[in-house]
């Protein structure tokens, strides 16, 4: 088999692994990103191989899912991949983290005078971002933004693995020195179109919402708001962000594309506590 055959083969097993998840309520999105990268990274004869072993030992049952998340035993399979592995026992329910301090950033702020925070950690390039904004995003804003409840604000957090996001959040804020209704009209667009991302299309897309494109051209070339960016990602870390979408209702951190659900039931209880 050639190499583009692993890799094809790799995929296959594991559209099949999500489809038998799906049915399970599981989601495996993560891990195929992650086995796909290491498998088309360039220039690594290694990454293949490992790539091909990191499947099997989804498939395998090496990693245990938990709510969503990965709960990793990789190591027992790769001392002993002859071994049999059981079955994860079941785990306690972890105490809640305690909630951070986190501050507001420079980017624009919504109601900013309301009791209730909540704070994204975003990345523009991150499909699972992409998805709270279509699915979830829609039923915040018209019920706690639009409405005053809740102040709302997006942070940077551009993933390194992901080409394309540094560049994005550069963009929004070279989009927001010409207002704040750009910066948001960008947001918007970025996150709607996470597969044209590249420099030349976010110079189009500043063309298409309206913006002074020489101006804009030239804050995005010369990469000004780069620090920026990263000042808002090292922030992010500090307060416990290591993927997105993260949030912070009130300091309590949320984590990854959850229902609708599950923020109303954060926020309805901050609105009630700060009463």
């Amino acid at each position: 088999m050639t190499v583009h055959d692993d890799i094809k083969k790799v995929e296959q097993e594991l559209n099949e692994l999500k489809r038998q998840a799906s049915m399970e309520g599981v989601r495996v999105e993560e891990v195929h990103e992650d086995v796909h990268r290491m498998a088309v990274a360039p220039k690594q004869s290694w990454m293949l191989p490992a790539a091909i072993v990191f499947a099997a030992l989804v498939l395998g049952g090496a990693i245990v899912f938990r709510g969503g998340g990965l709960g990793t035993s990789l190591l027992a399979g790769a001392q002993n991949p002859g071994a049999t592995l059981a079955p994860a026992a079941p785990q306690a329910p972890q105490a809640p983290a305690a909630r951070q301090d986190v501050t507001w950033g420079n980017t624009p702020i919504v109601n900013k005078n309301a009791k209730v925070a909540l704070i994204e950690f975003g990345d523009f390039q991150c499909p699972f971002c992409g998805r709270f904004f279509s699915d979830t995003w829609p039923q915040i804003k018209k019920e706690y933004i639009d409405s005053g409840k809740v102040a709302y604000q997006h942070r940077d957090y551009p993933l390194p693995f992901h080409q394309f996001a540094q560049k994005s959040h550069e963009a929004s804020r070279c989009a927001l020195e010409q207002s704040e209704q750009k910066y948001w009209e960008l947001h918007d667009w970025m996150y709607l179109n996470q597969t044209t991302l590249d420099v030349p299309q976010l110079k189009n897309a500043a063309k298409t919402i309206g913006l002074n494109t020489s101006k804009f051209d030239q804050c995005l070339d010369s990469g000004k708001h780069a620090a920026a960016v990263k000042a808002d990602y090292d922030a992010g870390s500090s307060y416990g962000v290591s993927g997105t979408p993260s949030f912070f209702v009130n300091g309590e951190i949320v984590v990854g594309a959850q229902p609708f659900s599950t923020f109303k039931q954060k926020l309805d209880a901050a609105l009630a506590a700060a009463k």
